[in-house]
């Protein structure tokens, strides 16, 4: 859904180190052969390349239209460093290139220069649902990208933007030496800037009704695993351009202001045809309560209305009308919600757009209002009948009521839960009364999550049979089906389950397996199945020993690095796993020695497990929820421990020894 006016350039890795454009001996600009000489940023021994020089200069015109050059300079420090030797443009139908330039200053030897006429387009590769755009991709590689070299470019464009807006991105994934950013207005014209996760810098008036920006020294941003989306943690600085008088394209200073944007480009969109209403008739013939109505409508969006995009201009921020989208029998997010919308309509409920970021933590109570939700659900107004304890994803609105939150595009999600990275995230609710950020509802543990029960037995020499039953729901079940529903053959579907019980154990082979609840969103997953692991429990002498967390894993090396954790952890969505195993001891052993149970209890997440003897079986239960949704770092050190404490767990062992009837009996 998301299209930005302004498509950022940067530099990206091609896989073709070594291959570049045809180039000249000539001179590098003097910014670049400033950046070249200036001292290096703080970095060590990992960074591939600094970022020596950024700069930015945007220019607004009295007509709306913006001009912009922007430049790059490059310090290559390691050979994985020449990712950066290469500029890389989106190109739109609301961004125009002006021209575009690259040089190579060489440790030895006269600069390289590559002009834009080397510069290549392709159309933007297409994956998922996306069937059409105008994005198009131009690539200008820049030689000899070695260590040591100073790579850089300079980039003119301008366009026509939907909404007066700009985001200077001065953080990047390496360091920063020095970045700009100056803004050129016409006279009268005014701006309002907003930063994120950096101090507030004030700029310095450089002309008339012009001012410029400059931070040094910005350290980088590392990949770590489970980390906050880049809008979360990147510095940047936000900024609304503001005509005088009142213009419908100014940036905008409110949610609201974004809100009453997005409903103009939805005037007339949710409009019905008689076509539509026939269509509500028919899959709900013969229901009178509003919950059918409700359910049977979301049950056809997402089952009969494809996902597919075509993203061309305002196309990527403007739904296609219901009828497009009711006749194709496809659309994108913003499609299926709009066709949602006006069948709901028909049927006496109301619903209304939601805009959100699938990548919880981009956008908080903190953010200015821009255009950084990349999808489209809705809020749907609950009749006072529907008491469904099924409907668990509700926000409750003190004007509208209890909103009904869904997402008409996951189609493995039914209707009253919600997916986890959906879950206690900020979106925009446009309603008759507004728009306004809200934060969407977290649903209880128990609606996600995966409940396994096993029976084995073990023999004297250590081979284990297995009979398991998986029960998943939430995201557990959409994951599995989505998986299932790719598969090619049935006799391929067997491979989930040998992926699973492989992390697990290393020798086995599957015996038997089935699976229920396939297509069938509102039950939970099931997988059953059965196997034999020869070797499973390991003798020691006369003593066999065997571990009772037979299958399953929780525990995670999420923080087991040799750097410390800069960045909180954030979880997929809230969930609760129950282990409930039972093994059968071979004929003349009985328990020497349990595991000692395990209780861990933290405001994030607890783990809780124990092991008993019960006549000849061996009995292992476990329970683990995910209660918060994000761990901060002052709770690094208790979620350090935690997964350590579950990894010892489940290693543990018991031991069995021949029981005192056998040995008797010889």
């Amino acid at each position: 859904m998301q299209r930005f006016w302004r498509i950022k350039w940067f530099l990206v890795s091609t896989g073709a180190v070594g291959i570049f454009a045809p180039s000249v001996r000539a001179d590098a600009p003097a910014w670049m052969h400033a950046a070249a000489s200036a001292p290096l940023p703080t970095y060590d021994a990992r960074t591939n390349a600094v970022l020596l020089y950024s700069e930015e200069v945007t220019t607004v015109l009295p007509d709306g239209k913006m001009k912009s050059v922007e430049r790059r300079a490059y310090k290559i420090l390691r050979p994985e460093g020449r990712e950066y030797a290469v500029a890389e443009a989106y190109i739109g139908h609301d961004t125009r290139i002006g021209s575009m330039k690259a040089w190579c200053i060489p440790q030895q030897g006269k600069d390289y220069e590559v002009k834009d006429k080397e510069a290549v387009d392709r159309s933007l590769g297409l994956s998922g649902g996306d069937l059409i755009t105008d994005l198009k991709i131009r690539t200008l590689k820049i030689p000899a990208g070695d260590v040591g070299n100073v790579v850089g470019y300079e980039i003119q464009y301008e366009g026509k933007p939907y909404v007066l807006d700009d985001e200077w991105e001065f953080q990047r994934e390496i360091p920063v030496k020095e970045a700009r950013y100056t803004l050129q207005m016409p006279p009268g014209w005014e701006y309002k800037a907003a930063w994120l996760n950096h101090a507030k810098v004030e700029p310095t008036a450089s002309g008339t009704n012009q001012w410029q920006w400059v931070v040094t020294d910005v350290s980088e941003i590392r990949h770590e695993r489970r980390m906050p989306p880049w809008p979360g943690i990147a510095g940047r600085m936000v900024v609304a351009f503001l005509a005088p008088g009142t213009r419908p394209h100014n940036g905008f200073l409110t949610w609201d202001d974004m809100a009453r944007w997005q409903a103009s480009l939805a005037i007339g969109k949710r409009d019905t045809t008689p076509e539509i209403n026939g269509k509500v008739a028919e899959i709900t013939s013969g229901k009178t309560t509003a919950q059918q109505q409700l359910q049977l409508i979301a049950q056809y969006i997402q089952k009969d209305i494809r996902y597919v995009a075509i993203e061309i201009g305002i196309g990527g921020w403007q739904p296609h009308s219901a009828s497009e989208v009711f006749a194709h029998r496809y659309g994108d997010c913003k499609d299926k919600a709009t066709l949602m919308s006006t069948m709901l309509k028909q049927a006496g409920i109301d619903s209304y757009y939601l805009f959100i970021n699938t990548r919880r933590g981009a956008i908080g109570p903190e953010t200015p209002p821009e255009r950084m939700f990349d999808h489209a659900i809705l809020a749907i107004k609950l009749p006072a009948e529907v008491k469904d304890p099924r409907y668990q994803a509700i926000f409750n609105h003190p004007k509208l009521g209890n909103l009904l939150i869904f997402d008409p595009t996951n189609e493995k999600t039914p209707i009253g839960q919600l997916s986890g990275e959906l879950q206690a995230n900020y979106a925009l609710l446009v309603s008759p009364e507004g728009g306004e950020l809200i934060k969407t509802p977290q649903l209880p543990v128990v609606w996600s999550g995966i409940t396994r029960a096993g029976k084995f037995t073990l023999d004297p020499q250590g081979t284990i049979k297995a009979e398991v039953e998986e029960t998943r729901k939430g995201d557990l079940a959409a994951y599995e089906r989505f998986e299932q529903s790719s598969v090619a053959s049935s006799k391929d579907r067997i491979k989930r389950m040998e992926q699973e019980v492989s992390h697990s154990i290393g020798m086995f082979q599957i015996t038997s397996a089935s699976m229920t609840g396939l297509d069938a969103n509102e039950m939970p997953f099931g997988y059953s199945y059965a196997f034999v692991a020869p070797g499973y429990a390991k003798q020691a002498g006369n003593l066999l020993v065997v571990r009772p967390r037979v299958i399953g894993v929780e525990t995670s090396d999420l923080l087991e690095t040799r750097e410390p954790r800069k960045f909180p952890v954030i979880f997929e969505g809230p969930r609760k796993d129950t282990d409930a195993f039972e093994i059968t001891l071979p004929g003349g052993y009985e328990v020497d020695d349990l595991p000692p149970p395990t209780d861990l209890d933290y405001s994030f997440a607890s783990y809780h497990s124990k092991t008993e003897a019960a006549g000849n079986k061996l009995k292992y239960t476990r329970t683990l929820e995910i209660k918060e949704l994000s761990v901060p770092m002052e709770k690094m050190d208790e979620l350090k421990k935690f997964y350590r404490v579950i990894a010892s767990d489940e290693r543990n062992t018991a031991v069995l020894k021949p029981s005192t009837a056998a040995a008797s009996a010889k």
